[in-house]
């Protein structure tokens, strides 16, 4: 059911207008020649089909022995990165949309670059133990984001910290509101984005090496290899995401890998997946013109990621949640002020699919 396609004759972009983002990454370009605005109601809409609703019975069960627990299982003795976990299922032979953040559902991973400190407060609140390896690593031989946040903090701030004049600081982990695009992945495929970084960071090949130049080709070359275990992690699940999505169903797969890559690296407050109804709304009516899907089938796929993305869950201390009163993550896709027809298939996935652990909703429109 989600087996990838292998056909070398493939023609990723059939009936795409355009062309100045074929020869460039330009996603807006792409979406203004190619998007249709949506004025009408959701009477198009299709109801959950029986393997939806039983996918979301049987993670649903999960769901509530989390609740019972607060924290279902953790990955206790990797730190989290792209490659670092096997991968993960629901129930494979249930599921169009795969990835998971770690090898089982709902099972947390940690994030030890963020701040050893905090994991091990997580940890230890909820009945579980640091691997010590992965302690020691971090006290011997790597400097986590805490350890490098207190070293640069004044007498004054540390004072204003101890006395709670002063909250919301950054020492605990690195977070925020981080939203990439992770629409290129479908769009180009990975071995195009690895060529144009590579590309980036060429013309930096003689430039004078300022302060700026030396971080600039650092952070160029992290991203080149973030990309490859971005095509190794999607591999393990049986994709080869280097090429272009073909399929509708390619589209949504590629771009959650790219937010799943993200999510095993980062756990920041608000890991955005960003605006993609518009994108996706694209290759699925393309697929659907075509007649290679019709509503229900479209909607299942937007019901397997929506069900993927109220499972997105990170390692948090009691206190943090108590913040926000509860364990939420914000997996907020963005909406444009021009509706495409993809806006209103997220509407029933949202309900059919609710949870309290997940806020997937951004209602600030703004323009494609």
């Amino acid at each position: 059911m989600n087996s990838p396609e292998t056909d070398p004759d493939l023609q990723p972009w059939l009936d795409f207008n355009g062309s100045a983002w074929q020869s460039r990454i330009d996603l807006r370009d792409f979406i203004q020649q190619n998007y249709s605005p949506y004025t009408g109601d959701d009477s198009f809409l299709a109801a959950a089909t029986e393997r939806t609703s039983a996918l979301w019975v049987e993670i649903s069960k999960l769901i509530e022995q989390e609740r019972l627990k607060g924290v279902l299982d953790v990955s206790s003795d990797i730190g989290s990165s792209i490659t670092a976990h096997k991968p993960g299922y629901i129930n494979k032979a249930m599921e169009l949309i795969v990835g998971l953040q770690t090898d089982a559902p709902l099972k947390r991973a940690i994030v030890p670059n963020g701040g050893l400190r905090m994991v091990e407060a997580g940890l230890e609140a909820y009945g579980f133990k640091l691997d010590p390896a992965v302690k020691q690593a971090f006290k011997l031989y790597r400097k986590d984001h805490n350890q490098g946040v207190f070293d640069i903090y004044s007498p004054d701030i540390l004072a204003c910290r101890r006395s709670g004049i002063i909250t919301g600081l950054p020492d605990a982990y690195g977070r925020g509101r981080i939203v990439g695009d992770y629409r290129r992945v479908a769009l180009y495929g990975v071995d195009f984005l690895i060529t144009d970084k590579k590309r980036e960071k060429s013309e930096l090949d003689s430039v004078v090496f300022s302060e700026e130049v030396l971080r600039t080709r650092e952070e160029l070359s992290e991203q080149i290899r973030a990309l490859d275990e971005l095509k190794q992690m999607a591999a393990s699940y049986g994709f080869d995401i280097g090429r272009p999505a073909a399929t509708a169903q390619e589209a949504v797969q590629w771009t959650y890998f790219g937010y799943l890559a993200a999510i095993k690296e980062q756990n920041g407050a608000a890991m955005s997946i960003g605006r993609i109804s518009t994108f996706l709304d694209i290759y699925i009516q393309r697929d659907i013109d075509a007649g290679l899907l019709d509503e229900s089938s479209a909607q299942e796929l937007i019901d397997d990621l929506v069900i993927k993305l109220r499972i997105v869950r990170f390692l948090r201390t009691p206190e943090y949640d108590l913040l926000f009163s509860g364990d939420p993550a914000w997996v907020t896709p963005k909406r444009s002020a021009a509706w495409a027809r993809m806006d209103v298939h997220w509407l029933p996935a949202a309900v059919s699919a609710s949870c309290t652990h997940c806020i997937i909703w951004d209602l600030h429109p703004s323009r494609i």
